[in-house]
């Protein structure tokens, strides 16, 4: 006797038919996963690592150039590189790449600890400025609201009274030696790695560039390298939902500290982090007393690329001058966000709102900012 096949119901095929297009479909998940696109964001990453490395070797080739310019400028002090650091970072519109210069030139034996100190100090000094930029195109495209230009003189003044007492601490420490003992010498075999990669392409262009153009070159390099990281990075919409629900939730002082940490680390920039805080405050997201320790979290490992800098170039000196940078950011903020914050976030608030309620006081506070510096530069 034969055995019957067994039937397949009218409830079996449609299941599966059903089946079908839910496996397509993770075989198609599965290969998007492997498409070229994919691939794109880690590639641009480790080519801006090249680049980046690739800038701070040539720019430390055409250093010796800039000593007659800085000698005009009278660049010769804690007070100038303050200054010069604070004015190029408002050119630039980022701090990153004039910390980087300033430990180039430490390392190639243009800048004295001091004055590189200095040079990466005035560097957050400046780079805080992008807050307000982007505070006055918000108000340029909204309804005249002058709550995003408070929002970016917040997060200047908080930069300016963190970092002003930060180096002076730092000089001391750096004058008395309280750091030395932390110098970090990076492996033979990652400097000969170094040198084996970018040495020939390094000295060819010392070779058919004057000076003054192998330093301009590598600036040029140093800006692209942190175009590509740019790229690279995820953007963080102000938009984005899970953005928004986790800023609501965690919008408390110590959350907002470490927020400002974390997405400054992630980022590599301090420019891109503190400019998040304008749509977000004007959104509700971030109180605006909150910003204050967002602004002072991201002052802190806004230091991670430099110091990264500072090891791939191989100083000790270099190291110390960066790691006493940070650690005096860190100990200034923790004592104003432990013992000081109620009376200090009124003041700056209070000086905030002072200095926007009026197109003369925001005229009056933007010409202190600029003369300040150049003050330093020129005394």
């Amino acid at each position: 006797m034969r055995c019957p096949l067994p039937l397949v119901t009218e409830t079996r095929a449609s299941q599966l038919l059903q089946d079908a297009p839910a496996d397509s479909s993770g075989a198609e998940l599965r290969k998007s996963r492997l498409r070229p696109g994919s691939l794109v964001r880690p590639l641009m990453a480790a080519a801006g690592v090249l680049f980046f490395v690739f800038s701070l070797q040539v720019i430390k080739a055409g250093a010796g150039s800039l000593v007659p310019l800085l000698d005009s400028l009278s660049v010769s002090g804690p007070l100038n590189g303050v200054g010069f650091g604070w004015l190029l970072a408002y050119a630039a519109m980022s701090g990153s790449p004039v910390a980087a210069i300033g430990v180039t030139l430490l390392s190639g034996g243009v800048f004295s600890e001091a004055e590189a100190f200095a040079v990466i100090g005035g560097s957050r000094l400046g780079a805080s400025f992008i807050v307000l930029a982007a505070g006055f195109a918000f108000y340029v495209r909204g309804r005249r609201n002058a709550d995003g230009l408070s929002i970016g003189v917040i997060a200047l003044l908080t930069t300016f009274t963190t970092q002003g007492p930060a180096i002076l601490l730092g000089l001391v420490s750096l004058h008395y030696g309280w750091l030395d003992g932390a110098r970090f010498t990076p492996p033979p075999a990652m400097l000969e790695w170094v040198d084996q990669l970018y040495g020939r392409p390094v000295d060819l262009i010392d070779r058919l560039l004057p000076g003054g153009l192998v330093f301009a070159t590598g600036v040029g390099f140093l800006l692209l390298s942190f175009t590509v990281f740019d790229r690279a990075l995820p953007r963080l919409e102000a938009g984005a939902s899970p953005v928004e629900r986790t800023l609501h939730r965690l919008n408390t002082r110590p959350w907002m500290f470490a927020m400002g940490c974390a997405v400054t680390a992630m980022t590599l920039s301090v420019s891109i982090s503190l400019t998040l805080l304008v749509p977000l405050s004007l959104k509700g997201y971030i109180k605006r007393e909150h910003v204050i320790p967002y602004v002072m979290g991201a002052n802190i490992t806004t230091f991670i690329d430099t110091l990264a800098g500072a090891v791939i170039l191989g100083g000790d000196a270099a190291f110390t001058v960066v790691l006493t940078e940070m650690l005096s950011v860190a100990a200034v903020s923790a004592v104003l966000l432990t013992i000081a914050y109620g009376p200090y976030s009124r003041l700056i608030l209070r000086t905030g709102h002072a200095a926007t309620r009026s197109r003369k006081n925001l005229a009056l506070f933007l010409g202190a900012i600029v003369a300040v510096p150049l003050v330093l530069l020129l005394v």
